[in-house]
């Protein structure tokens, strides 16, 4: 039974819940060792931070991770910085998401078209093989990039698990990112290889992605493109593409001999924003996904061994590599490719009966299209299996998880979890041993150390402050890929505290323990959920010759945000319903669907400071009502007048 305490209170896990956790088994043992009461969340999360080296050590064996642990489990250094996890571990990610290759389900793979493909641990274990000898026939070696243009389906866990068993590194990006949005980014790694899908669909079209193909062919460069699909497209003869069929057709299944690596050996390559230029190349190790992923879904999340994950991404997103890390728990993982809302808006909720999903995860706007469009799943669906929702991508606001409550089903942990590409995993989210407080993520994950501070460093309760955290953690990025000297990852997390990692967040802290996400701190947009640079949508925006300039910033309404692009045209033109047609379908174009502004407003100047650099937080902060802080670094600071208190943005 769950217990509503007060009205802020919306669910308290049952006793039978709490024990049959693993995270009360695992703060069972810690208290037999360490003195932590099992039923003390908070003492249990200070030991595992005052402690690092027995938290870790306990971890490893209780995540039983295939490798050699080595003699110490943290060493401390100068900064968190140069704090080394497992520093004498030898691992490797794929052999221990392949682990126990049977008959069980790894893999359902659904698409919005009704496609349903499903794939054995023995069966994927076996591709994975055929694909580790083609790559390596390719060339492909530790430390060479293997980059992918996928979608959310079998081919692109394949190619991940594969690049991972030989030491090589992985880079992914959604096909909807377009040819200069996929170009920035794989461009700048040198990809050896390219695994690409020359067209997916998308509720009920086929989308062509061959421009983006040729394009990353272009500047990337790969020795060898290997295409999803059963031909090549005549577009992309000249580039001497093989299908994956034909790749991997000389290779029988063997055992593989997996490539045991140190603990920040880099896996993965995933990309911040491109809000000053191009994305940077955020470089993760498989120790620290694999431990970090591992942790949350097993310790946080109670993800168990047999039962159904599904979670809501693409390709271009974190929680696609999240995802993935649930092989290694023994999850059969539920992936989904296509439109989320077709051929029906209850389309994801229908799986959650049809597939017997115990962990469902999505984003905080999908829940809030749900109770816009009236669903009510504990009317139409039996949900009997579902156990956890899980929610991120950008706050979710209090009236969304009454309608979870309210809708969907009254016994259910409805974790809200934040982080971000820069680690790959989350500092905040659920813990299936407390209550769920109306509008909050309930609290730390184990050994994160985070904090919100004022802008003098102060530690600060009940206000937002910006998100921090004092302590290493596992999946701290490698580096990032090109920045030799490091300057750019110190720039990114450590100047705004010294020492200390700042996320970019405004947060805060509740009496409860828990957390309130109030929104992002910099200038990334961040429509949806889905993170926005302002430098892409600029470097489309400045193919339109007639827009002298253009800022874009994101404007928060309805717990959510949406972007608002202002154009600055040359001689001060009319912004005519046909410009507003073009610049749309150029950024759409150009960088994704997701980059499309909700509105475009004409302005006849924009906010610069005085090194000539465009003000985005000054525009931000105006049309919000806020004061702006910086008005006196602005060479034209009468411009702001043109931003204030628009008609348009009322609605």
């Amino acid at each position: 039974m769950n217990a509503h305490a007060s009205t802020d209170l919306l669910w308290v896990p049952s006793t039978e819940r709490v024990e049959g956790s693993a995270l009360h088994a695992f703060a069972s043992r810690t208290a037999r060792l360490h003195g932590v009461r099992p039923d003390d969340y908070a003492g249990l999360l200070d030991w595992s931070i005052r402690e690092p080296d027995a938290f870790h050590a306990m971890l490893w064996d209780e995540l039983d991770i295939i490798g050699d642990k080595g003699v110490s489990a943290f060493t401390p250094g100068p900064t968190i910085r140069e704090a080394e996890f497992y520093p004498g571990a030898r691992l490797n990610y794929a052999e221990n998401l392949l682990r126990d290759a049977d008959d069980r389900l790894a893999v359902i793979a659904l698409r919005d078209d009704g496609t349903r493909r499903t794939i054995t641990r023995r069966a994927l274990y076996d591709a994975v093989s055929r694909l580790v000898q083609a790559l390596a026939s390719a060339g492909v070696r530790e430390g060479d990039r293997v980059g992918a243009i996928v979608t959310h389906d079998l081919e692109a866990i394949i190619g991940y698990l594969a690049a991972s068993a030989i030491g090589a590194i992985w880079s992914s990006c959604s096909p909807d990112f377009g040819p200069a949005g996929a170009s920035d980014r794989l461009s700048q790694i040198g990809p050896k290889v390219l695994i690409a899908l020359p067209e997916y669909g998308y509720a009920g079209k086929r989308i062509d992605v061959a421009p983006t193909i040729r394009a990353v062919a272009e500047s990337a460069a790969p020795r060898q493109i290997v295409l999803i699909g059963d031909s090549i497209p005549a577009s992309l003869a000249d580039l001497g593409c093989l299908t994956l069929d034909a790749f991997v057709a000389p290779y029988q299944p063997q055992a593989i001999a997996f490539n045991r690596l140190p603990f920040k050996a880099p896996l993965a390559i995933l990309y911040s924003s491109g809000t000053t230029g191009k994305p940077k190349c955020i470089t993760h190790s498989g120790g620290g996904l694999l431990l970090q992923h591992m942790k949350e879904q097993k310790l946080q999340c109670d993800i168990r061994a047999g039962e159904r994950f599904f979670y809501f991404t693409t390709c271009g997103w974190m929680m696609w590599n999240w995802q993935v890390s649930g092989l290694a728990l023994g999850a059969t993982l539920v992936t989904y490719d296509g439109n989320p809302g077709y051929p029906t808006p209850a389309r994801l909720i229908d799986l959650i009966d049809a597939e017997g999903i115990a962990t469902f995860g999505t984003s905080a706007k999908f829940i809030d299209a749900c109770l816009k469009a009236g669903l009510k799943p504990c009317e139409s669906h039996d949900l009997s299996t579902l156990r956890t929702i899980l929610s991120t991508g950008s706050p979710l606001i209090a009236p969304s998880f009454d309608h979870i409550y309210r809708d969907w089903k009254a016994d259910v942990h409805l974790a809200s979890i934040s982080g971000g590409t820069d680690i790959c995993a989350c500092f905040l989210g659920g813990n299936p041993l407390q209550g769920v407080h109306r509008g909050e993520l309930q609290g730390a994950m184990l050994g994160m150390d985070v904090d919100t501070l004022d802008d003098e460093g102060r530690s600060v309760s009940g206000v937002a402050g910006e998100f921090v955290c004092r302590n290493a953690h596992l999946s701290m990025p490698v580096k990032f890929w090109g920045d030799e000297d490091g300057s750019r990852y110190r720039a990114a997390y450590f100047d705004l505290f010294p020492g200390i990692w700042a996320q970019g967040d405004y947060a805060e802290k509740r009496p409860s323990g828990g957390y309130v996400i109030h929104g992002r701190s910099d200038t990334v947009l961040n429509p949806g959920g889905v993170r926005i640079g302002t430098a892409e949508i600029y470097r489309q925006v400045e193919t339109v010759e007639i827009v002298e300039e253009a800022v874009a910033v994101g404007q928060d309404i309805d717990g959510d945000q949406r972007v608002i692009l202002f154009v600055w045209l040359k001689g001060d033109a009319p912004l005519t319903d046909e410009l507003e047609k073009t610049v749309r379908a150029r950024i759409r174009a150009g960088a994704t669907p997701r980059h499309v502004p909700a509105k475009i407003i004409a302005v006849s100047a924009i906010p610069r400071t005085r090194s000539g650099k465009i003000s985005e937080i000054a525009v931000r902060d105006t049309i919000h009502g806020r004061v702006v802080k910086n008005a006196d670094a602005l060479a034209n600071p009468e411009a702001l007048d043109l931003f204030r208190n628009l008609p348009q943005l009322k609605d």
